[in-house]
This record gives structure tokens, sequence and C-alpha cells, in this order.
């Protein structure tokens, strides 16, 4: 858990932190508390930075100092109030925006290196003929080949029509390849793929963060998925950060009338309470089951809370996040600046969306992802929390993000099938490269971009599957045997299937067969009917 938490923490700070409109008023008193008065603290601060640059056995980075002392008081008073560099700052824009600068890949951290899992069409990447399966050797004439996703990342994107050189590894090539890519604008959509489950029931996987277009988006896979045939909706929050307050605020009222209160915010400290209701325009009738988990926060628990409280859909996954504190951005000199908490979220119902975070580390707080346990592995119980009763007499809690409906366990023994997922991939990337005997008639160089799979696309047979365990037995890496491939044969025949549409259609693709085989989607689309329910109950939408 500790290799993901600057992933956690950064996805929650940097994309669930930033709301507009929420102002509070500065006050520049000289302030004294305890005896200890500002010109103390300010003199305390200079003495302090004067001490270590004139005596540390080092050079210090000022820089660095300078930016742990702000972060360090900022995480004083929550664990959302934080510092942004200059480059942390942009990214921010650029994911607000939707679009940021640089070569048009998804790219997955393997046991070896950083990969091409897709190219994105139109982009520079695509242009250029990168392709899945390669992997990252240079960039810049650096060493990439021990770098994280997020360094490469980071050094890929850049300034507008600046040139990237880069090499990379390709399957069945001996010497690495070169490429100059000419950077350019790359879509950054909230709304990775949708389509269609059986029984008329649409799937819209909203995970990529609340940014400007996410609404229009979200109208956009609505109306396609109406006119294959949509009777019901899945909405998908799972993983989704958060990020601007008013397109939550849009997305609710595409499901609740205009005018009932989607959220609250209160500032307490100025008395600049309000209440932002759902917006004019046409409200979706049908039956709605939301998806969270852990990492769903901010924006998503506040759809999810509204959703709930008004019995407008049924909440299926796990507990969210418990993000309710609202930031707003203020900006630095330097292109610097910071998010500082000015207020909090409360649910149309008035419970808090924000769980506690007085006791614990920084770090405990951002790996509470999922039902805490002790050191004994016993559960550790909940805060009380201010229960809440819906029109249907349903209780709800406050003080503890937003805990679903109808709870899925997570998936077990993710060790055993992380390692099938390497293996599926490396097996793949072979396979589409034409090297894996018998099989070459598989070799495919581009991808073609289409999202949905059909039943019969990329079915894996039974020799194809025997090829597979052949290669994953010959991989001394793989730590697997032929005992724990069989233990697990169905879902390692859907994760090669699952790379197989990456391959030659697109992540989309992928994602969708993934999602085919997950529990906690089969539990939604089981949800439906008491979804049904709750539409004809809730008394939202007049006469029916």
């Amino acid at each position: 858990m500790l290799k993901n938490f600057p992933i956690i923490a950064i996805a929650v700070i940097m994309v669930g932190a930033v709301v507009g409109g929420v102002f509070g008023h500065r006050s520049d008193a000289a302030a004294e508390e305890g005896g200890v008065t500002k010109e103390m603290i300010v003199k305390q601060l200079r003495e302090a930075d004067k001490v270590v640059m004139d005596n540390y056995a080092g050079q210090p980075a000022l820089e660095d100092l300078t930016e742990g002392s702000i972060q360090g008081m900022l995480w004083t008073l929550d664990p959302h109030s934080s510092f942004f560099n200059r480059r942390e700052l942009k990214k921010l824009d650029e994911e607000q925006s939707s679009q940021f600068y640089g070569i048009g890949v998804s790219i997955f951290q393997h046991r070896d290196g950083v990969y091409v899992q897709s190219v994105v069409p139109g982009t520079p990447a695509e242009k250029a003929g990168l392709r899945y399966g390669d992997k990252f050797m240079t960039v810049e004439g650096k060493d990439a080949t021990e770098w994280s996703a997020s360094e490469v990342s980071k050094n890929v994107r850049g300034e507008r029509g600046k040139p990237v050189k880069l090499t990379v590894a390709r399957a069945g090539i001996k010497d690495p390849v070169p490429f100059e890519i000419v950077r350019g604008g790359v879509p950054l959509p909230s709304i990775r793929n949708y389509f269609m489950l059986p029984n008329g029931t649409g799937y819209v996987a909203l995970t990529g963060g609340f940014q400007q277009t996410t609404s229009d988006e979200l109208t956009e896979a609505i109306n396609e998925l109406k006119k294959q045939g949509m009777k019901s909706l899945i909405l998908d929050l799972r993983n989704n950060p958060g990020g601007l307050l008013e397109q939550a605020v849009d997305v609710v009222s595409k499901f609740i009338p205009s005018g009932q209160t989607v959220v609250s915010v209160k500032t307490g400290r100025f008395g600049q309470n309000r209440d932002l209701p759902a917006i004019g325009g046409e409200v979706e009738t049908m039956p709605l089951v939301v998806m969270i988990n852990g990492g769903s926060a901010s924006a998503s628990e506040i759809v999810a809370g509204a959703i709930q409280d008004y019995d407008r859909g049924v909440l299926v996954g796990s507990d969210s996040f418990g993000k309710g504190l609202v930031q707003r951005i203020f900006r630095l000199p330097y292109g610097t600046g910071l998010t500082l908490t000015t207020a909090r979220y409360y649910t149309p119902f008035g419970r808090s969306l924000q769980r506690d975070y007085s006791s614990g580390s920084i770090y405990d707080y951002y790996t509470h992802m999922e039902d805490a346990e002790d050191n004994n592995g016993n559960a550790i119980p909940k805060p009380e929390g201010v229960p809440v009763k819906t029109a249907n007499g349903r209780v709800l809690y406050g003080g503890r993000g937003i805990e679903p409906d109808v709870k899925v366990d997570a998936i077990k023994d993710p060790q055993k099938k992380a390692r099938v997922n390497e293996e599926a991939f490396f097996f793949v990337r072979q396979l589409v490269a034409g090297k894996i005997p018998g099989f070459e008639t598989f070799k495919n160089d581009k991808q073609s971009f289409v999202n949905v799979v059909r039943p019969g696309d990329f079915a894996v047979s039974d020799k194809l599957f025997d090829a597979f365990v052949k290669f994953a037995l010959a991989d001394k890496e793989s730590q697997l045997n032929e005992a724990s491939v069989d233990e697990i044969a169905a879902y390692a025949r859907s994760r090669i299937r699952e790379e197989l549409a990456t391959a030659n259609y697109s992540s989309e693709a992928g994602f969708q067969v993934l999602m085919e085989n997950d529990p906690q989607v089969a539990k939604a689309i089981e949800s439906m009917p008491e979804a049904s329910k709750l539409v004809a109950s809730a008394g939202l939408f007049g006469q029916r």
C-alpha cells in the first residue's frame, strides 16, 4: 500500500480539491493566540531558515525548503489544503480544461519498465507510429528504463509545438526504434467509454474527473445509448477523484428536477452558506445505478450523495473516500499556488461528506480507501455519524463518506491475478508482433480505434490459451505454475481477451471486456429492478 500512497494522495488533492465560486474573506489582523504573536512566528521562521542555510552539512535546496515549509503549514490545517509548485499547478490547469499538451499515449508500468498501452487517435503519437507494447528506453537522451509511469508522463509532456526525442523497444525488432514527436493537444475526457450491457442497460464510465466538458460528455453518451435501446443506466464513478463543483451539479441535474438542492456549501466561519440547486433542462427518469468505491471522492460523492438522498437510484460498490472539504485555488508568485479549505460539502439532507482526519497521519488518511482494520485484521468501527432518513425511510449517516446501498466485496487474491495480468500483456505483445509460433495471423501493426467489442470478438480458443500457458511457464519472472494458472483460468482468458481488444482496437475496447466480468458491474445489473422501484416511489417526476 505504501507505494500507492503518493498516487492516491496526488489524485485526490489535485483533482478533487478544486471548486469555483466559493470565496472567503482575508483577515490581516495580527491575531494573538496563547501569547504567541504573528511577529514572533515570522522571526522564528527567519532564524530557523538562517540556521539551516549556515550550518547544514550539505547544500540545501532553497526551493525544496520553501515548498516543504508551506506544505507542512497547510497540512496542519487539514489533509486537502496543499501547495502546488509550477509544474503541478500547470498540470492542474490542464486537467481542468480537459486537454493537455503531450504526445497522446496511454502508458502502463509493468515489471521491467513503462510501455505504451494504447495511442490516442489523431494525436502526435498515433501519427508518428507509436503502438501497443512499445517500451520506453530513452526520453530526450535520458535513460527511461527504470522510470515510473509518472516520470515518463512528466517528461513527454511539454510545450505545444516543441519536439520530444525518444526511443522505444519494439517486440520483434532488435534495435531500439527512434522517434521525434512534436507535442500537441491531447484530449483528457471525463468519460472514457460507454456501451450497452444486456437487457437494455447502458453503461457510462465517468471515471476521468469532473472537468469543464463533463456534463456535455454525459449528455452525448446518454443520447447515443438511447439510440441503441437503453432503458436503464449504470453510471460508474469508481476511482473518480472529483473536480469542478459546477459540473457535479450539472450531472445531478440530469436526474432530479430543477430547483431541488444538489449540495450545500457551508463556510462556518464567514456565514456564506448556500444551497446549490439542480439547473433546468430535460430530466432523465430511467432507472439508475451509481457505482462508487474508495477512489470516488469530492464531486463524485456530491453526485452519489444527492442520488442517494432523493432515493433516485441505487448505489453499488464500496465506501467512498470521504472528502467533503472545499478548496479554493490561490495563485502565488512565480507560477505557484495553493489550495485552501474554505468550506464544507453537505448532501441535500444535511450529511457531511467529510470523514474524520483528527487522528492518525496523512498516510493513514490517504490509504484509508476501504473499510479500516486494526493490526489483528479486525474491522475498526466507523464513526457513529449523524443519521438522516430519506423519504422512503432509509437511514443514512453523515461524517463517513458515502456508503453504498448494495455493498460488493473487493476481488480477492490480487497478487495472483496481478501476475496473470502481467503475463497476459507480455504474451499479447509478442502475439500481435507475430512472434508466437503457430499464431502468426494475429500479427497487427496498428490499432483501429474501435471502442465497442462484440460478443464474438477476440475469443480465446483452447489452442491459444495453451500457448499462453506454455509462454507463462517458460517465463521465469512470471512466478506462475500450471496449477496456479488452472485455478484462475477463466480470469486469465478474460485478461488475454482484454489485451487483444486493446492491442487491436483501443484501450476503451479492452476496458469493456474487463467490465463484462466485473463482479460489481454484475451486481449493478442485478440491482436494476430495485432502481426501478425507487423511480416509481421517489415522487420527483410527478405522475407516471
